[in-house]
């Protein structure tokens, strides 16, 4: 009988970390198809971010730079720069990149940094405890914000795709909502778009992935997942925000 669904070569066989629910092993397994499709596993380095995600590393066939919280962009600009040979993502949550880390993503994409970055949206600081991040919903539960988020006092969720598409030197930016197959299809999509842009050297790319949190957002993964599409995709808006042409260099 003909296998037609195997595991991409670019992930090993290490048993994952993640909560019963979590959206990160499903993004961690459309990154590796990515890689495959593209053949460029080899020369591929990912930079790992404080957070759920800093494990990576085990799971992964090539090799992953841990950076400091936030810092991720920056490693991945100097190894870019130094090694353009190579291709080089960072894989990051919202704690750390639209929080500590937004000056260093938003420098980085108007920079046109020609890296790819993996977004994963699940509105919360996953592995600290679950405290109010910048994407935290409006009227959303936290453990820092046990009353729900007050926007009068901590002002409104950072939409960063849309922000990072107003910058000239992005190349491609999407969002999409790992939920259900189509939109899991979709994402896949954009991440292998996202990772031929870099391979064609049309500059920063980012895909933001709408996750659930079961186990930081007190429910079961059931209920997570209508909670994503019934409160966070209305504020997240699914789409892609910016596609340039890409060269014929590829």
């Amino acid at each position: 009988m003909k296998n037609v669904f195997k595991k991409p070569s670019a992930i090993n066989d290490a048993v994952m970390h993640y909560c019963p629910g979590c959206s990160h092993g499903v993004a961690h397994r459309l990154v590796a198809e990515a890689l495959d499709h593209y053949g460029i596993t080899e020369r591929t380095v990912g930079v790992a971010p404080v957070g759920c995600a800093v494990l990576m590393y085990d799971y992964f066939n090539f090799d992953v730079m841990e950076a400091p919280h936030g810092r991720a962009p920056a490693i991945a600009t100097g190894m870019k720069r130094s090694r353009p040979d190579l291709i080089i993502f960072t894989y990051q949550g919202d704690g750390d990149l639209a929080s500590i880390g937004l000056s260093e993503i938003v420098h980085c994409a108007n920079r046109g940094e020609n890296i790819t970055v993996i977004f994963v949206n699940n509105t919360v600081y996953g592995m600290t405890g679950g405290q109010m991040a910048p994407t935290t919903l409006p009227g959303q539960q936290t453990t820092t914000s046990p009353y729900g988020r007050d926007l009068k006092s901590t002002g409104y969720p950072i939409k960063m795709a849309e922000m990072l598409a107003n910058l000239e030197g992005t190349s491609y930016v999407s969002r999409m909502a790992l939920d259900t197959p189509g939109n899991t299809l979709k994402a896949r999509k954009m991440i292998f778009k996202a990772f031929e842009m870099q391979v064609k050297e049309q500059g920063f790319s980012f895909v933001e992935l709408l996750s659930t949190c079961p186990t930081n957002w007190g429910m079961s993964p059931t209920q997570s997942i209508k909670r994503l599409q019934d409160e966070m995709i209305p504020y997240f808006p699914l789409g892609v925000f910016k596609e340039k042409e890409t060269g014929d260099n590829f």
